[in-house]
């Protein structure tokens, strides 16, 4: 089974509300020594919101602004993005590397914990584990099983058809998770394919 956000989020998630100054948020992180607080919301239909050490050295601090005078609202992130904590951990990798964030608050209708990218690496076993490996694993399970589906209730049937489906499905995801070579240059790539190329030499130098 792969490792979900609610096995490795921290459950000591501190709050702020927006209406706080700059400088009780700045008190709040070095009592509790942490780099993030969660705006709380104002009703049940508000959203969430984020301020962190960066928001708070860059749009304060940057600016000679006096933190006494400044209230969080003015420079947290709100709505923020958040993560359920069901959500695979290789998702929660994928979303901040999608979106550029490091931290998030893991919410099921209230306020569960905080997971960030340091907890993906110190307390998941993606290292271990990975899923790419996982996944053809359990591709080849799923081949198996659809063959021996198909077999027993015949090629047209809707289990037949059901099973292939979900092999399909694993298909897909394995080939989204190998796109990462996009991020190459078609260069790096020819290279890759043609290490005798005096091209690719003259690269690697």
């Amino acid at each position: 089974m792969m490792m979900k956000a609610q096995d490795i989020m921290s459950t000591e998630v501190v709050t702020i509300r927006g209406s706080a100054t700059v400088a009780e948020a700045v008190t709040l992180m070095k009592q509790h020594n942490i780099r993030t607080l969660i705006v709380e919301r104002r009703h049940e239909t508000d959203a969430y919101g984020i301020v962190t050490e960066t928001d708070i050295v860059y749009k304060v601090a940057a600016f000679g602004k006096d933190p006494k005078k400044s209230r969080v609202y003015e420079i947290m992130t709100k709505p923020c993005i958040v993560v359920n904590p069901d959500l695979g951990v290789e998702y929660v990798a994928r979303l901040f590397a999608n979106t550029g964030i490091r931290r998030a608050p893991v919410i099921r209708g209230e306020l569960l914990g905080i997971i960030s990218v340091t907890d993906i690496l110190q307390k998941s076993d993606f290292a271990e584990r990975p899923k790419s490996v996982l996944l053809e694993q359990s591709i080849q399970q799923a081949i198996e099983e659809a063959r021996s589906i198909c077999a027993s209730k015949g090629a047209n049937s809707a289990e037949c058809a059901a099973a292939w489906d979900a092999v399909e499905e694993m298909q897909a995801e394995a080939a989204h998770q190998r796109a990462e070579r996009l991020y190459k240059t078609a260069f790096e790539v020819y290279c890759e394919e043609n290490p005798d190329a005096p091209e690719a030499r003259v690269y690697d130098n």
